[in-house]
């Protein structure tokens, strides 16, 4: 595979990662507030949310052995086919007032989320080691056309048609066969000639026992799960805080911006100064965040606050996807990815769960209270590691 085709790949993936989270921008920006209104049971209303996390962490290991049966990019295109049930269910779920409906749509939504989480591997695979990390950073950074094209789709469609929030997930639909185009044009090889493939494959128990995995898991799981945690209360937060519809969609898209801006040059601070102190470094910036909720909920605590936490969880989550692809041979890596995507979206959805709970008894505060623990376990396993690591440079 010549170089121009390794980077055209990663192009290609970016693209399809800016549409895919399109789609799950819109879903957690509208999907509490349709949640709330199709809910008899108000404490309910972030459940569809939930959903989504619930599907990706179910998907996650089948879609990894689905892509190892079929390749990448066939296993990529069954993705974007369930993404196209997904936002039609959603679509007939508001119509036909069915809460069920709609939450099982959000779940397939997940779904394709299980496909997608490959994305950034994938095109890890198609360029050399040294780059890994910049590669990943690029696919992210497709995050940045999502940041304004999620928000503003939800905000320009909400009220098409003649029930609200009914045509924002039908666009879903079209964003799938939007995503099923790009993604044909991908020329990725289903197995590579690399002297990896004659190595014989070790346990998942035993590479789960290395610092490094674990450090990985450590730093993308709480990671995902503090910006999850925070990202679906936020919406209702702001409602029960006063601010409007459109304050909140605000403000999420401020945070998307936050989480994938960074992306165009994490992989090259990575380089510079090490993937640890880039993952502290985003632990102590979700920290910022923490102290900015708790000091206020004028609109001015919100957005910056949102915005210091997608940052904290884009240094958190590259370092711990980049520290990944260090851990594993050839023959290894689908078993080993989807273990770290599984545990990772296991934690989102325990934590998606506990969100509308926490946020009926404790409020805003009280969901910023729960990362706090979390947050602070892992800069002190970072730390202790950084610690040791430079004590035997000496």
């Amino acid at each position: 595979m010549t170089t121009r085709i390794k980077w055209n790949n990663v192009i290609i993936l970016s693209i399809a990662q800016a549409l895919f989270l399109t789609s799950i921008i819109l879903m957690m920006t509208l999907s509490g507030m349709v949640g709330l209104k199709l809910s008899t049971n108000k404490s309910l209303a972030t459940l569809p949310v939930a959903m989504i996390a619930v599907g990706t962490a179910l998907m996650l290991i089948p879609a990894s052995m689905i892509i190892k049966k079929v390749g990448q990019r066939n296993g990529f295109l069954i993705g974007t086919t369930i993404s196209l049930m997904a936002g039609l269910l959603s679509f007939f779920g508001i119509i036909q007032n069915s809460f069920t409906i709609f939450f099982i749509g959000n779940m397939l939504l997940g779904c394709y989320q299980g496909f997608a989480q490959y994305f950034r591997f994938a095109a890890a695979d198609s360029v050399p080691d040294e780059y890994k990390g910049k590669a990943i950073s690029l696919v992210l950074a497709g995050g940045v056309l999502a940041a304004f094209a999620g928000p503003n789709l939800a905000r320009y469609t909400i009220d098409l048609g003649p029930i609200p929030y009914a045509y924002s997930y039908l666009s879903i639909a079209l964003l799938s066969i939007l995503s099923f185009v790009v993604i044909y044009f991908l020329k990725l090889k289903t197995k590579e000639v690399n002297n990896e493939q004659h190595f014989q494959p070790r346990s998942l128990k035993v590479i789960i026992g290395k610092k490094a995995t674990l450090s990985a898991l450590i730093a993308s799981s709480i990671g995902y799960a503090v910006m999850m945690m925070i990202m679906t209360a936020t919406p209702l937060a702001m409602r029960q805080c006063g601010h409007t519809a459109e304050d909140a969609t605000t403000v999420i898209q401020w945070h998307v911006l936050g989480m994938y801006v960074p992306s165009f040059f994490t992989g090259t601070l990575i380089r510079k100064f090490g993937t640890y102190k880039i993952i502290i470094s985003g632990i102590f910036i979700c920290l910022l965040h923490i102290i900015l909720a708790m000091t206020g909920i004028d609109f001015f605590n919100f957005i910056s606050g949102l915005i210091l936490l997608g940052i904290g969880w884009n240094f958190m989550f590259i370092g711990g996807s980049t520290l990944l692809t260090g851990v594993y041979n050839y023959s290894e890596k689908e078993k080993v990815q989807a273990f770290h995507d599984f545990l990772i979206f296991l934690s989102v959805s325990l934590c998606s769960f506990a969100v509308g709970g926490l946020l009926k008894v404790w409020g805003w505060q009280g969901v910023n209270l729960a990362a706090i623990p979390l947050l602070f376990f892992s800069l002190l396993w970072f730390i202790l590691l950084v610690k040791k690591r430079y004590k035997k440079g000496n």
